[in-house]
């Protein structure tokens, strides 16, 4: 199988790159952090101008009705840019699970306002420390009352898409008695909400067994996603060693930085090839899918956290402060490997997944 990428797809990740190498550069998303902003909101709609919003919805639904590898170019982009944009909570997560479990009037109603940017959507599942799949939610009829939290990009969010049990419902955020507060989050440029609903009205969607599916698919995404920020701390340190003089010797000819640059290199290679396979699997080959999307999230998580750590260690001191810009993915790198759950969730679900599997990770 060639998993390489098609002359479109190589374009369209031109595309993209372009666009967000010139409207992110690092003293941009510095500002965003001391104004305080939720989000990017003019990129946000450059990015919808230019169709990348409905990339993957169908044309039926006012997207483009590309495939999930075409997505996952656009991830892996939006990754190494560190873009502040609630991208994967509207795209990938909220846009997704209405798709998969969503009525048509529902799918009619929501999935061409998401497509074109004109709404933007979040996805409620953890409900505090504990498992993935939270339980404490009581969805009376169509009134739903308890909280979620950490939910990323809930402050500009116009929609929940609310785990309850086994069930996804969609919520209007708007509404009286929907509460927003701002939590503190580790990663200023994706902040993370805690939403809590007093009888709120819940829009129940029909399609059953969808989380599952739905996490998988999103694991893929976050896959891309981390390598596109692994490869954007491979060039930022590499740079910096080629320049960096000790002993009146470049840092990058010391055989110690040779092998750390040479160890994120094979990491990221392996979570590369890993995301690939598991974004064909995921229009191709549901069989294969859990166990594509955990080798994908495992592989990527532990290529993006060596990346992002090594970064700052061969920028030295001054990798630590908030003037240099090792930070903008360190801070990433940390909530994408808690996001959707740790790694032990996803080794469980690599190990399920396998034939005549009967046992858990430790």
């Amino acid at each position: 199988m060639d998993f390489d990428l098609s002359d479109e797809q190589k374009m369209l990740a031109e595309q993209a790159r372009g666009l967000l190498a010139e409207r992110t550069p690092y003293d941009r998303l510095r500002a965003l952090i001391d104004s305080g902003a939720d989000w990017d909101e003019p990129l946000w709609r450059e990015l919808a101008e230019m169709g990348f919003l409905g990339a993957a919805i169908p044309e039926a639904f006012g997207g483009l009705g590309m495939g999930e590898l075409d997505l996952g170019v656009i991830s892996l982009e939006l990754g190494r840019a560190n873009a502040a944009v609630p991208f994967f909570s509207s795209i990938v997560l909220a846009a997704d699970a209405i798709r998969l479990a969503g009525s048509e009037e529902q799918k009619q109603r929501y999935l061409p306002r998401l497509a074109s940017g004109e709404l933007v959507g979040c996805f409620a599942t953890a409900e505090g420390p504990g498992p993935l799949l939270g339980r404490g939610l009581e969805l009376a009829g169509d009134a739903l009352t308890g909280s979620k939290h950490p939910v990323a990009d809930a402050g500009v969010a116009g929609i929940a898409v609310v785990q309850c049990g086994a069930r996804l419902a969609i919520v209007d955020l708007e509404q009286a008695q929907v509460t927003r507060t701002r939590l503190d989050s580790f990663d200023q440029l994706r902040p993370h909400y805690r939403l809590d609903f007093a009888g709120a009205r819940a829009e129940v969607m029909p399609g059953e067994n969808a989380i599952e599916i739905l996490l998988d698919r999103a694991a893929v995404q976050a896959a891309f996603e981390a390598v596109g920020g692994a490869e954007a701390c491979l060039e930022m340190g590499r740079g910096y060693v080629m320049e960096r003089q000790m002993f009146g010797r470049p840092l990058a000819s010391y055989q110690a930085i040779k092998h750390k640059l040479a160890d994120i290199a094979v990491a990221i290679e392996l979570a590369r090839s890993n995301a690939y396979y598991a974004g064909w699997a995921t229009g191709t080959s549901q069989d294969d899918l859990p166990a594509a999307a955990a080798a994908a999230r495992l592989t990527a998580i532990k290529a993006f956290e060596l990346a992002a750590r090594e970064n700052l260690q061969v920028h030295g001191g001054i990798g630590y402060t908030f003037e240099a810009n090792c930070h903008f993915y360190y801070r990433r790198e940390r909530t994408l490997s808690v996001n959707l759950g740790n790694r032990g969730h996803w080794a469980n679900r690599l190990l399920d997944a396998q034939p005549g599997s009967q046992g858990k990770a430790a």
